[in-house]
């Protein structure tokens, strides 16, 4: 495992966690979210590609 600046190793259960919107699942910060961990809202692409929006039969309903 590599050191940090201090030479200390860094575990896994030290870093940022959050709650995915789709799943309620929690998921921990990843080196490719380093400048967008803000707006990370999902823990994959599966569960973004899931996530919650308008059923069919309802944006049917709004342009009839």
């Amino acid at each position: 495992m590599p050191k940090n600046a201090n030479g200390r190793r860094h575990s896994k259960s030290d870093l940022p966690q959050k709650t995915c919107v789709t799943c309620a699942r929690p998921f921990n910060w990843r080196r490719k979210w380093k400048d967008c961990w803000d707006a990370v809202q999902y823990c994959s692409d599966r569960c973004r590609r899931q996530r919650k929006q308008p059923a069919k039969a309802d944006m049917q309903n709004q342009v009839s």
